[in-house]
């Protein structure tokens, strides 16, 4: 049953990492540089984008889906992130061999949307931090 879940939780991830991000080339950092040029967050843009990537794995609203992704609202490892930790957790993700990761799936770099940028990750950040 558990390996059922984790296919279909890596199918999920898979297909939600397919619709990419609907950038439409507004001038965001690519996330290879100096987030100097990224502009200010925009919650509802992070909502898309959360949508499109994270839902599969922390469900809507991030109220979390058991044995794949942790519940954000009320975190205190996310609120115990500066916005700028945050973004650089979610490109870096957390695997299963982190002490840290108590659901034992990987939570894949960039939620397995590599075509993210960095304006994205600042959006969702932003959204994220809407959810309280």
């Amino acid at each position: 049953m558990r390996r059922m879940l984790v296919f279909v939780a890596v199918l999920a991830l898979t297909f939600g990492a397919c619709g990419g991000s609907d950038d439409s080339g507004g001038g965001a950092d690519d996330g290879g540089g100096d987030s100097s040029s990224v502009s200010a967050g925009d919650a509802a843009r992070g909502e898309e984008v959360f949508t499109k990537t994270c839902v599969s794995c922390h469900g809507e609203g991030g109220q979390g889906i058991e044995g794949l992704g942790k519940p954000m609202p009320g975190s205190a490892f996310i609120t115990g992130l500066s916005d700028d930790e945050l973004v650089e957790f979610i490109k870096v993700g957390r695997g299963t061999g982190d002490p840290d990761n108590t659901t034992g799936v990987d939570m894949p770099a960039k939620g397995g949307n590599p075509s993210l940028s960095e304006q994205d990750l600042v959006d969702v950040v932003v959204y994220i931090r809407t959810l309280g």
